[in-house]
């Protein structure tokens, strides 16, 4: 018996015995598998057209208040959302309320952003102006825009994941993903 008393606490001993300088690994993240990038046209009833990837679902605006032309353009492989509203421009104050709505609502999220840059779109050719909000940090929304002709049609844009914000781990799907955003900036014409 105090053979065996004597085994188990040398085990015990050499089991914790060691250089003393253990320290924990880093939480790590599953590998998601990214889609080959595709895009298609979206044509719908509304007055612009864009393109849109493959692996991607254009959803109506279900929610209470939506009105027509508002839709969702769903990854349901990543939980990600780029909700889309179309709003008619009737007249100068309603054009400046569009746009300082568009402000402040990438503004909300200085709170938790470690930064929010904003960049110009502009391509006269095609009579597409607007500004791309990137909103840097663990934050809800990390791309908004807006488009506009500046006299009938405004178009607000903006990327949510349905994750909590880690940037750590929703970093390369974000990446993927705002690059579709940008495919679909480019793309975006208005109809005539």
């Amino acid at each position: 018996m105090r053979s065996l008393l004597l085994i188990l606490v040398i085990a015990l001993f050499s089991a914790c015995g060691g250089s003393g300088d253990y320290s924990p690994k880093p939480r790590g993240y599953f590998r998601i598998p990214l889609p080959k990038k595709a895009y298609q046209d979206y044509a719908g009833g509304c007055p612009f057209m864009f393109k849109y990837p493959t692996y991607a679902e254009i959803q109506p605006d279900l929610k209470a208040g939506a009105k027509p032309c508002w839709f969702n353009v769903q990854f349901p492989q990543f939980k990600g959302t780029i909700h889309l509203t179309y709003e008619a421009i009737t007249d100068k104050k309603k054009f400046d309320m569009l746009t300082e709505d568009a402000y402040k609502l990438a503004a909300k999220h200085t709170v938790k952003a470690t930064s929010i840059d904003q960049g110009a779109i502009s391509n006269p050719l095609y009579n597409i102006y607007g500004i791309y909000y990137t909103i840097d940090g663990n934050v809800a929304s990390s791309a908004q825009f807006f488009l506009t002709d500046s006299t009938k049609n405004f178009i607000r844009g903006s990327l949510y994941f349905n994750v909590e914000p880690r940037i750590d781990s929703i970093q390369p799907v974000m990446d993927f993903v705002k690059k579709d955003v940008d495919v679909m900036i480019k793309s975006f014409r208005w109809k005539m």
